[in-house]
């Protein structure tokens, strides 16, 4: 049946066209921003995992400034404990060289003393974003290096920390005002001197004149000293130790980095080459759908000459 006040060839090609303009949109969109789901309405499941990953690769960025942060600072405590270590070698070598006949050792403990004062220079140098690892006070506490960013199956979050107890480092310890503190230090001295001194001192503050000391209370402090070379080139270990993991988790964190990148990806970007040929189609189906229009539009007209 014709009928000029219902059209159905038209209505369906209208209907077919308005589709095609909804799904050419929807291909331009994603053409445009690259994104099959760019929005919850797209796909709602992926959308919410997309942003909650997305979200947490930008935490995951912050760990790599504090791991970078946090190497730097090592570098910093281990540069200084090294050469730490190498100056009280030759603080060790003089106290030797004073064990020979003959040797003014007056010229000798000028030699430590100046020695002293370089441990004491490179121990104040090693300081690093306000933080120095072999200076401070007593009782320094545990620093603590973000190393990872965790969400668990119930979506906890929860930062994964490198700890390290800088008392293990402590070169030279100060008092409350500043002051150099001969109380206690990484370098402390724990045998006594007879004739020379009553109390233990540190190698960084040794307050002796190696000109009064007999050949066994040389002896003793070639020995004091050697323990305290010892409890340094162990702290020396375990900052390499800590260096060590650092630069592990630096590249653990940006390669899980990337692989939240590709994750994300994989749920949310859209394919281009599919989707240009996607569009192409939809451009031709308009066109067909246009010319379709046209033609259920014109058997209306041709009723007129029904009635010429």
């Amino acid at each position: 049946m014709t009928s000029i006040l219902t059209n159905s060839s038209a209505m369906a090609a209208l209907s077919t066209l308005r589709q095609i303009g909804a799904d050419m949109e929807t291909t331009q969109g994603r053409v445009s921003s690259g994104l099959k789901v760019g929005a919850a309405e797209d796909n709602a499941a992926y959308w919410s995992i997309a942003t909650t990953m997305k979200s947490d690769n930008k935490a995951l960025a912050t760990v790599q400034d504090a791991l970078g942060l946090g190497a730097a600072k090592t570098d910093v405590a281990y540069t200084a404990m090294d050469s730490s270590i190498k100056v009280v070698d030759e603080i060790k070598a003089k106290l030797v060289a004073a064990s020979e006949p003959g040797v003014d050792k007056a010229k000798v403990q000028k030699e430590i003393t100046e020695l002293q004062n370089q441990l004491k220079s490179i121990a104040k140098s090693a300081a690093f974003s306000g933080e120095n690892w072999v200076q401070g006070t007593a009782g320094m506490s545990t620093k603590s290096i973000v190393g990872g960013f965790n969400r668990d199956s119930s979506n906890n979050v929860s930062l994964t920390t490198l700890d390290y107890d800088t008392s293990k480092s402590l070169l030279v310890e100060v008092e409350a005002n500043g002051d150099l503190s001969t109380a206690g230090t990484i370098g402390k001295l724990t045998t006594n001197f007879a004739g020379a001194m009553s109390t233990p001192a540190s190698v960084l503050t040794l307050d002796i004149t190696v000109a009064g000391f007999l050949p066994a209370d040389l002896t003793a402090a070639i020995s004091g000293v050697d323990a305290v070379l010892q409890s340094m080139t162990d702290a020396g270990a375990d900052l390499g130790a800590l260096n060590k993991r650092i630069t592990l988790q630096t590249d653990f964190v940006n390669d899980l980095s990337s692989s939240f990148e590709k994750g994300i990806g994989r749920l949310v970007d859209a394919d281009m080459n599919e989707e240009s040929t996607r569009l192409k189609a939809l451009q031709t189906q308009q066109q067909l759908g246009v010319q379709s229009l046209s033609i259920a539009n014109s058997n209306s007209e041709n009723i007129l000459s029904l009635f010429r």
